[in-house]
C-alpha cells in the first residue's frame, strides 16, 4: 500500500482522502480479479486486509466520497466467460473482518444494541473455522442436486455443476427428514494438506505446472472446462450456510447445519455454541493452536448469530450480513535475504519495485517474491539489497516485507537509489505532486506500455477479442504487425496479414487464424462503456467508465465532450468533474488523455473501423431504486437501523437531512424539522404503515 496508509485518516483534506480511495478502489480491484479470476493472487491475505481495513475507515470518516466502485459496494469478481452463468436467487456475500478480540467485543455489543437485548438476555453464537478455499452454492429440488455455481461476483457465479458432481462429498440425493422442495446449500471446496502434496508430485513428474497452495490448487482443479480432470483432483467440501430455499429445518444455524449432517453433508466437526465473549475468545485460542495439525488450510473464525429470526433481523449493511463476522489470524512470518530489487513498468507507465527474496518456506508455501509497491515504502522501511528482512503470509500468496533487520545488515549495504530513467525505454520518470507513483513519460513509445496497453484493449473486460493472448500481442508487436489498438482491425487491409499470413506462423493454423479473424469481426461492434474501458485511461476502470458511458450515452458525444474538456476552464471539463463518481483527479486524467493529439488521432482511427453502441439506461427494480429516502420521528414497527437497512437493501439511498434531492420522507410521531423542511421543499411525506406497503413488507 501507499505511504498514504502512514498519515492518520483524521489528518487527512477531502482532496487527498479522495486520491487514496481512488487509489484503493483501483488497487482492490485488481487483487479481487487475481484472487477470484484468475485463482493467481499476487498480495498477502494481510496486505489485503489491510487495503479493505483502511478503505472503510477513510470511508466511514468521508461518507461523501465514497465511489461508486468502491470495495465495499462489491463481492468477489465477475463470473468469466469459459463457464455458464448462474444468477444466485439469494446473492453469496462476503463477510467483514475482525483482526482483535476488542473488534469482537465491539461485534458482539453492535448486535446487542441493534436487537436491544438487556445484559442478562442470552446472546448465542455459533463459531467455526473459516475454510480457506472455493464457495460453492449447490441447488437440490426435491431432494436433487440440479445446479452447482461459483459465487462469482455474489449476484452471478459460473456454472459448475458437472465439475461439482464429482466430489464424493456433495450427495447427488438427499435422504432423510425435513428436505424442502427447494433449498441452495452453501459451503467451501477446499484440498487437503496431504492431497495438495500429492498432487503437486504428480503435476512434477508430468512436467505440468505446480500449484502455489491448496486454495489456489481446489480453485483452478473445481473450474476446470473438462469435469474429467476435476474428478481426477483430490477435492473436498464443508457445508455451513444456505441461500435460497422454501422451509428451513431449523429455527438456529446449528439445527440447520444438524440437518445438513443429517441429510449426508460434510460439516465442520468444530463448529460450536458460544453464550459470551469470553467463550467466543477462548474458542478462537484453543482452534489458532490447532491451525497447524487440522490438515487443511483455515485463516480465521466466523461468528454468526445463532437464532435465524434475529438473523433476518439484523439484516445486511453494504455487501456483508451485520449477524456474522470473521475472526482474522494474525500473518505468518519467516525471514529471508533480499537478492536484488527489480524494477517493473505497468501498462499505465507505474515504475514498480520488486524485491527478489531468497526462496524461504512461509505457511507451508515457498516465496521468492515480494512487492515493495513504491519508493516510499523502500525508504519508509529503509530497505536494501543485502538485508535480512522478515516477510509475511497471512494466506496463500507473494508477502510482504514487515522489515529489515538491520542489526543484520552486511557492511557497506548502500540505500537504494530509485530511478529516474525507465528501465525499458530510456523515457524520464517523473513523479507528480501529491502522487506516490512514479511513471514513465514514453507513453505508447515505451515498449513496456505498447504492450500492456494492447493487453488492456484486447482483454475480458475491454474488448475481449478470444484467442488474442498476452503472447500473441507481444509477437505481433516484437515483428511490427500492430502498435496502435487500431492496427488490430487493420491486420489485413494495413499489413497484409490475413488469415493466411497469420495461419502460415509459428503455433498458428488455418482452424486458430480462422477463429482470430472471427473474434476481430465480432468485436468491430462493442458496447460504449467497454471502448471506454479499453482507452487505458488513467483512472478509469470499469465504473468510471459506465458512468461516462451513461452520462454521454453515445461515442461521438462522448469524444467530443472529452475533446472540449481538455480545457480545464471549459464548461465541458465542469461537467465532467459533476458527474457522480468522476471528481476533480478522475476529470484531470481524461482531459490530459484527451489533450495529447496522438490520443486523439487513435480514437478518431478506432471510431473509424468499429461500431460503438449507444449505452443503455438502468432499468428500475423496485418502487425506490434510485430514490433518496429521509426517515425521523419514531419507528414503530423497526428500528431505525433496520429500516434504513431495507431501504438500502431495495436501491434507496438514505439520506440524515431533507433537502430539494430527496424524494420521501417517512414521518413517525414526533417528527420535527426534518417535517417542516420537507414541506418547504415540497417533499412527499408518507407514514410507517405507508412506507411498509410501499416496500411490500406490510
Amino acid at each position: 500500500m501507499s505511504a498514504k496508509k502512514s498519515v492518520a485518516v483524521s489528518k487527512l483534506s477531502d482532496e487527498e482522502a479522495a486520491r487514496e480511495l481512488e487509489t484503493l478502489a483501483r488497487e482492490i480491484a485488481a487483487h479481487d480479479k487475481r484472487y477470484f479470476a484468475d485463482d493467481a493472487p499476487s498480495v498477502s491475505d494481510a496486505d489485503y486486509d489491510a487495503l479493505k481495513k483502511r478503505n472503510a475507515a477513510l470511508e466511514a470518516k468521508f461518507p461523501q466520497l465514497i465511489r461508486p466502485d468502491s470495495p465495499s459496494r462489491r463481492v468477489g469478481f465477475a463470473a468469466t466467460e469459459k463457464f455458464g452463468k448462474v444468477k444466485h436467487g439469494i446473492a453469496m456475500l462476503s463477510l467483514e473482518n475482525a483482526f482483535s478480540d476488542e473488534d469482537v467485543s465491539d461485534f458482539v455489543e453492535r448486535l446487542r444494541r441493534f436487537l436491544s437485548l438487556g445484559a442478562d438476555e442470552e446472546l448465542a453464537i455459533t463459531a467455526e473455522p473459516k475454510i480457506d478455499g472455493l464457495s460453492a452454492s449447490l441447488r437440490y429440488e426435491k431432494g436433487k442436486f440440479v445446479l452447482g455455481a461459483t459465487r462469482g461476483d455474489g449476484e452471478v457465479g459460473e456454472d459448475v455443476t458437472a465439475n461439482l458432481r464429482t466430489l464424493g462429498d456433495i450427495p447427488p440425493v438427499l435422504k432423510g427428514r425435513d428436505v424442502p422442495d427447494v433449498i441452495e446449500v452453501r459451503g467451501e471446496v477446499f484440498m487437503s494438506h496431504a492431497d495438495f502434496a500429492k498432487l503437486n508430485k504428480e503435476q512434477e513428474a508430468r512436467e505440468e505446472k505446480t500449484f502455489a497452495n491448496p486454495r489456489n490448487a481446489a480453485a483452478g482443479s473445481l473450474r476446470q472446462l473438462d469435469a474429467a480432470i476435476t474428478k481426477q483432483r483430490p477435492l473436498k467440501f464443508f457445508a455451513y450456510t444456505w441461500g435460497e430455499v422454501t422451509k428451513l429445518p431449523g429455527k438456529t444455524q446449528t439445527e440447520v447445519i444438524e440437518a445438513f449432517e443429517a441429510w449426508g453433508f460434510p460439516t465442520n466437526p468444530l463448529m460450536t455454541r458460544c453464550v459470551s465473549v469470553e467463550e467466543i475468545l477462548k474458542y478462537y485460542a484453543k482452534i489458532a493452536g490447532k491451525r497447524a495439525s487440522l490438515g487443511y488450510d483455515i485463516d480465521g473464525v466466523v461468528y454468526k448469530v445463532d437464532r435465524l429470526d434475529w438473523q433476518q433481523r439484523l439484516g445486511f449493511v453494504s455487501r456483508a450480513p451485520r449477524w456474522a463476522v470473521a475472526h482474522k489470524f494474525p500473518a505468518e512470518q519467516a525471514e529471508t535475504e533480499l537478492l536484488e530489487i527489480d524494477i517493473q513498468v505497468g501498462r499505465t507507465g507505474v515504475l514498480t519495485p520488486v524485491a527478489r527474496l531468497k526462496p524461504v518456506t512461509v505457511g507451508g508455501v515457498v516465496v521468492t517474491n515480494a512487492t515493495l509497491h513504491n519508493e516510499d515504502e523502500i525508504v519508509r522501511k529503509d530497505v536494501r539489497v543485502g538485508d535480512t528482512v522478515v516477510v509475511q503470509r497471512a494466506g496463500d500468496v507473494i508477502p510482504q516485507i514487515v522489515r529489515a533487520l538491520v542489526e543484520k545488515r552486511p557492511k557497506g549495504a548502500k540505500a537504494f537509489k530509485f530511478p529516474e530513467i525507465c528501465p525499458v525505454c530510456g523515457s524520464h520518470a517523473l513523479r507528480e505532486d501529491g502522487e506516490v507513483a512514479r511513471r514513465c513519460s514514453g507513453g505508447l513509445i515505451c515498449p513496456a506500455q505498447a504492450a500492456e496497453r494492447l493487453k488492456h484493449f484486447v482483454s475480458r473486460n475491454a474488448f475481449d477479442i478470444e484467442g488474442f493472448g498476452s503472447k500473441h500481442v507481444d509477437a505481433f508487436l516484437a515483428d511490427k504487425m500492430i502498435a496502435h489498438p487500431s492496427d488490430i482491425f487493420l491486420l489485413e487491409k494495413k499489413y497484409g496479414a490475413g488469415p493466411k499470413a497469420i495461419a502460415a506462423r509459428e503455433g498458428w493454423g488455418p482452424q486458430s487464424a480462422a477463429k482470430l479473424f472471427a473474434a476481430i469481426e465480432a468485436r468491430r461492434t462493442v458496447a460504449l462503456h467497454r471502448f471506454i474501458f479499453a482507452l487505458g485511461i488513467r483512472h478509469v476502470g470499469e465504473s468510471t467508465a459506465r458512468a461516462l458511458a451513461l452520462n454521454y450515452g453515445t461515442a461521438d458525444a462522448f469524444v467530443t465532450a472529452m475533446t472540449a474538456a481538455a480545457d480545464e476552464t471549459s464548461t465541458a471539463f465542469a461537467e465532467l468533474n459533476a458527474i457522480e463518481g468522476i471528481g476533480e483527479i478522475v476529470a484531470k486524467a481524461i482531459a490530459e488523455f484527451f489533450e495529447e493529439e496522438h490520443n486523439r488521432a487513435e480514437v478518431a482511427r478506432l471510431l473509424a473501423v468499429l461500431e460503438i453502441e449507444e449505452a443503455e439506461k438502468p432499468k428500475s427494480d423496485t418502487a425506490v431504486s434510485g430514490k433518496t429516502i429521509v426517515f425521523t420521528g419514531t419507528l414503530e414497527k423497526m428500528g431505525r437501523n433496520e429500516a434504513k437497512a431495507r431501504a438500502e437493501s431495495l436501491g434507496a439511498k438514505v439520506a440524515g437531512s431533507v433537502s430539494a434531492k430527496t424524494d420521501i420522507l417517512v414521518a413517525g410521531p414526533g417528527a420535527g424539522s426534518k417535517l417542516k423542511e420537507a414541506q418547504k421543499h415540497g417533499v412527499k411525506v408518507i407514514s410507517e404503515d405507508e412506507w411498509l406497503q410501499l416496500i411490500g413488507d406490510a
